[in-house]
């Protein structure tokens, strides 16, 4: 009884991490005129706030004085910084010029091309089904760029550099809210410096909008911090194979609030690469549900096999 409400529980944190993710274009908007990097500087600085509030709250400061000694891992730190860096503002600048589903496309894609960074660079090898997944996504990357008249960049930057931040974490192996404290630590300063010279230079919005837009602009670091703590919290609950169909939502969102609520154009021939990427998605997704289901069978069946007696020789 107590793990399947424990489940329940993961799965509504997983709802929540998620669909906050997937409604996060309607946010950006509001942050208007500040641009996109101004907007990313604040989402560091405040960001940084919210997680050490959360790391007093928890009182967890070990990892710091165990990451300042292992300079191979501050460097890979350093990296994920800058890759997600990349990641949040360019995603931030595509919601604000109107590019939602293109931005959206990103994350749907994303999957794909975690899948051959992980044959490219770490020698993972391929089911058939996966193999076939990567080709329908490649042949989707090549009709969208025939309707928009160029390859789709911001989707290809957004899926890539999430992909790397995500072989990145991997290797770094530390918690979400240490991660992104860790993150955000070694962007303040530039951050700030940003914020600092966009004032001297009387370009800056925080101050200049009024008081709710300097609150909204605040807010970046709750907007930020506020998902992941749920996914946290659903990831120790719920098993990962549900947090990898869960993961489709907020693309889901992301796509259906560039085409309903703001009004994003969708030509036939987008229509056509958008269905061929979630046909490979829906393949890669039963291609995961089925080898799950083999290897639990498999392990169910390992405890009968050992405790069947051995049959003596004739």
């Amino acid at each position: 009884m107590k793990a399947e409400t424990e489940q329940r529980t993961g799965l509504l944190y997983g709802f929540g991490a998620y669909g906050l993710w997937g409604l996060v274009p309607l946010f950006w908007p509001l942050l208007k005129p500040s641009g996109a990097i101004e907007i990313l500087a604040h989402r560091m600085v405040w960001s940084l706030a919210v997680v050490g509030v959360a790391l007093l709250a928890m009182r967890r400061w070990d990892w710091i004085r165990e990451l300042l000694r292992q300079p191979r891992k501050l460097g890979l730190t350093a990296l994920a910084a800058s890759v997600i860096s990349v990641n949040w503002g360019l995603y931030i600048w595509a919601v604000n010029h109107g590019q939602v589903v293109e931005a959206s496309l990103g994350y749907f894609i994303n999957p794909l091309v975690t899948i051959a960074i992980g044959v490219l660079l770490l020698g993972e090898r391929l089911r058939r089904a996966q193999w076939v997944a990567v080709a329908i996504g490649f042949a989707a990357v090549l009709v969208l760029a025939i309707g928009y008249g160029r390859p789709p960049w911001i989707s290809l930057v957004l899926a890539f550099s999430f992909a790397t931040y995500g072989l990145i974490k991997k290797k770094l192996n530390m918690g979400g809210v240490e991660s992104l404290a860790a993150e955000t630590a070694l962007l303040f300063l530039p951050a700030l410096g940003y914020l600092l010279w966009l004032a001297v230079q009387g370009r800056s919005t925080f101050a200049t909008e009024g008081l709710g837009h300097s609150a909204l602009l605040a807010a970046t670091g709750l907007v930020t911090a506020i998902p992941l703590v749920f996914f946290g919290a659903a990831a120790i609950r719920v098993p990962l194979s549900t947090l990898g169909l869960l993961q489709y939502m907020a693309p889901v969102f992301q796509f259906g609030l560039g085409v309903l609520y703001f009004h994003e154009a969708m030509p036939p021939e987008r229509w056509a690469g958008f269905s061929l990427v979630w046909g490979a998605l829906a393949l890669l997704t039963w291609d995961a549900l089925r080898t799950a289901r083999r290897s639990r069978a498999m392990l169910e069946a390992a405890p009968a096999v050992v405790a069947a007696p051995a049959r003596e020789p004739a």
